[in-house]
């Protein structure tokens, strides 16, 4: 399985289980790794043949301003689950970095890994 990543994502959202957490955007970064197969992409040099970065940075984008979570948890759940759904993948990680959310320490977050059932 070959990997396609996209890193670095800012997504501004509301998240958070602080009340004043729920009156403000938020900016955090996501990572995403989707395993597929890109021999194919590799051969023919065509677009279509491979997954569409952009609709990818896209889909995160509005997951995340359309919703409003608690848990950076639930995100990536939802995140994970429509990436898998969407563009037929075996495998997804996606990291979740809320920097500055605990005093003193530069990057705080999660990272999950989920594949087709």
């Amino acid at each position: 399985m070959d990997i396609v990543y996209l890193h670095g994502i800012k997504v501004e959202t509301v998240i958070g289980v602080w009340d004043w957490e729920r009156l403000i955007k938020q900016t955090l970064l996501v990572d995403i790794d989707v395993g597929t197969d890109t021999s194919i992409a590799g051969k023919s040099d065509a677009l279509a043949d491979t997954i569409n970065y952009q609709a990818i940075a896209e889909l995160v984008g509005e997951i995340a301003h359309e919703n409003s979570f608690a848990l950076v948890e639930a995100l990536g759940e939802e995140i994970g689950s429509q990436l898998l759904k969407k563009f037929s993948l075996p495998y997804v990680k996606i990291r979740i970095n809320k920097q500055g959310a605990v005093p003193g320490v530069r990057d705080v977050g999660i990272i999950i890994e989920r594949s087709q059932s």
